[in-house]
């Protein structure tokens, strides 16, 4: 499964497929409201859109379009969210998007920022793209924070899912300023 951080590890983060036992400590992400305060979704029952994720992201493995990988912290051995390598379109071009979700008790710690820099090292270190994205709504400020941690910069602002989004780019040529 190509573009999968599966095994790879940070200093404090363990990044391995997703699995169907994770499911009810992921629900509790999908029962807070802080996790979707920057998007402009019509939500149904957690339940059903936590099912909805998983199946999402099973079709991305078995379709080589990317995927989450769970991030569980090393020293608990607690899932404390998920990032990974996405194939999206965006404005009808098809990107390798860095994403990245953090249960409510994993945020503000640097694990995104952990995370997400291990995503881009992977991809480019794999000559995966030339560049990479992330899709970031225009109120979410955490994470334009870990994007620009990250080494990227605001390329663009689009509609992304009926969502005003900053699209947030690093080219291989910076990040190789940056090692």
């Amino acid at each position: 499964m190509k573009y999968l951080l599966e095994h790879q590890e940070t200093e404090r983060l363990y990044f391995r497929k997703i699995d169907e036992a994770d499911f009810p400590i992921w629900l509790n992400f999908f029962k807070d409201p802080s996790s979707f305060v920057h998007w402009n979704v019509e939500m149904k029952a957690p339940e059903v859109e936590c099912e909805n994720w998983y199946t999402k992201q099973f079709n991305r493995y078995k379709n080589d379009l990317g995927g989450m990988n769970a991030l569980v912290e090393k020293s608990t051995g607690q899932l404390i969210g998920h990032a990974g390598l996405l194939v999206q379109e965006v404005d009808q071009i098809k990107e390798l998007e860095i994403g990245y979700s953090l249960m409510p008790n994993g945020r503000n710690k640097g694990y995104a920022t952990e995370a997400a820099m291990k995503c881009r090292d992977f991809a480019f270190y794999h000559e995966y793209e030339t560049s990479l994205i992330s899709i970031i709504s225009l109120t979410n400020k955490p994470s334009a924070n870990v994007a620009f941690k990250n080494g990227m910069a605001i390329d663009k602002r689009t509609i992304y899912h009926d969502n005003k989004v900053n699209i947030f780019r690093i080219t291989k040529e910076h990040w190789l300023t940056l090692t």
